[in-house]
């Protein structure tokens, strides 16, 4: 097991919670909740040890170029794919922006 910790720019904090997936569905759970404004935090529990060079990349790529909340994401990892990721992080920040 492995935890990851980023940090990206945001501006003010999102609204609600939500909780998307469960780690046997799909082998992911994303849990956000408001933050701290002007950050994004994101804390991955994984059992892919050495992969923080791919989680990087993939939060690059789905952030660049958004207006992002200021929200605390965790998420549990067993092995998802980075589609599956992307899924439930895109389900979770559309949740909070209609919350």
């Amino acid at each position: 097991m492995e935890t990851l910790n980023f940090q990206f720019p945001a501006a003010e904090p999102g609204r609600g919670r939500t909780l998307v997936g469960c780690v046997s569905s799909g082998d992911l759970e994303v849990l956000i909740e408001p933050g701290q404004a002007g950050s994004l935090d994101i804390q991955v529990v994984t059992s892919v040890n050495g992969s923080a060079a791919r989680w990087q990349q993939l939060f690059d790529r789905l952030f660049q170029g958004r207006a992002l909340p200021a929200v605390k994401i965790d998420i549990h990892d067993f092995g998802a794919t980075p589609g599956v990721v992307r899924l439930r992080l895109e389900q979770g920040l559309e949740e909070i922006a209609h919350d």
